[in-house]
């Protein structure tokens, strides 16, 4: 595996959370910074060996207005 996605999306507590597609990882952070390093140090906890090269992040945000 050469590459892993996660799902990024707001905190309804403040900062992020992040879970990945096709593994069950999760993991959030206060900050984007924070959240990158949490997301390197959950893969090395996921993955004994063989982990992915490269980290793809895929921002969702939901936004309601009224009509």
């Amino acid at each position: 595996m050469t590459e892993i996605i996660f799902i990024v999306q707001e905190s309804i507590e403040g900062g992020f959370e992040a879970r990945a597609l096709d593994h069950s990882i999760f993991t959030d952070g206060e900050s984007m910074d924070d959240l990158k390093q949490n997301i390197r140090e959950a893969i090395q906890c996921h993955f004994e060996r063989d982990a992915p090269k490269m980290v793809r992040l895929h921002f969702v945000r939901e936004e309601v207005f009224a009509a």
